[in-house]
């Protein structure tokens, strides 16, 4: 039987075991941020609804909002079912990406088709995790990164779905970067703290300044808000580098996109993924690339 010092040396060290646990475990919570990419909006949606209803609500819509009250739908209810049909998705249904190869990408109610993108979600957290776990380990830095990085999952996806990126996500995700820099994590409390008004307010300003030149909103508060929490985990050093590779990856999808005629250039495209894509790189290997590009320079 392994003793309690001997599994905290597995874990924290990066291994092969570490490896496959940050695998197993990112993939079973890649099946669950399938659920909080398509319910969460929609919980947000009904709340806002929910608000903005008038008091003399007509007997129809007053019945459908009380059968919204008396129908929960939240990130654990109701049981995940089929869209088509309605069959409830049994346990052994519901495996990350072995049950969905198993049924060979159809509900086994209806025969409907699956969407790929269930697997693929669960498969890009499981490697994704699976990553940090080899990088490293499973101690406090390792399991910190997991979250940041399931969560950056979360957002990433919300985004391109609804062009929103939800305080509920953001905000914890920033005043944990705080919280865990108070222990210099990642850097210092002083430069996280930096980082994160920093970050806010680069994008704030842009903002600003493109709205007054042109009159329309380039990007919402919710690319602020993440952008400050990027500055909370790594300091105001990563934000350079964030912003330059989320702005070049922004730039040449959408030229991509334009050539390939499958986006217009009046119609906005979401900037939440990049700044999450290029802030995963920059917390990861940031030191290494500012490192290679100003030897490049002397």
């Amino acid at each position: 039987m392994l003793s309690a010092q001997t599994l905290y040396w597995l874990l924290s060290e990066p291994s092969i075991f570490t490896l496959l646990t940050g695998l197993v475990i990112s993939l079973s919570v890649g099946s669950f941020l399938n659920v909080v990419i398509y319910r969460l909006p929609v919980m947000m949606e009904r709340e806002w609804q929910a608000m903005t209803a008038p008091a003399d609500t007509v007997e129809g819509s007053a019945g459908i909002a009380k059968n919204q009250e008396q129908e929960p739908f939240n990130l654990a209810v109701p049981a995940s079912r089929c869209g088509n049909c309605g069959h409830r998705i049994r346990w052994y249904e519901n495996i990350p990406v072995l049950s969905y190869v198993a049924l060979r990408g159809r509900c086994s109610g209806c025969n409907e088709k699956i969407s790929l993108r269930y697997p693929s979600i669960e498969l890009l957290t499981g490697i994704l995790g699976a990553f940090i776990a080899w990088h490293f380990g499973l101690g406090l830095a390792g399991i910190s990164m997991l979250l940041l990085t399931w969560t950056l999952v979360a957002l990433t996806f919300i985004d391109i779905d609804h062009q929103l990126l939800p305080d509920r996500l953001t905000l914890p995700l920033m005043w944990l970067g705080l919280l865990l820099n108070t222990q210099e994590l990642f850097t210092s409390l002083e430069h996280a703290v930096i980082g994160a008004a920093a970050g806010y307010l680069v994008l704030w300003s842009v903002y600003w300044l493109f709205k007054l030149l042109t009159g329309k909103e380039g990007m919402g508060y919710g690319d602020f808000k993440l952008l400050a929490a990027i500055g909370a985990w790594g300091g105001f050093e990563v934000l350079p580098l964030t912003i330059l590779l989320s702005s070049v990856v922004g730039v040449v999808l959408a030229l991509l996109l334009m050539a390939a005629k499958r986006h217009q250039a009046a119609n906005p495209l979401p900037f939440g993924p990049y700044l999450a894509i290029a802030g995963w790189i920059a917390l990861i290997w940031g030191e290494q690339i500012n490192g290679w590009y100003l030897g490049m320079l002397l």
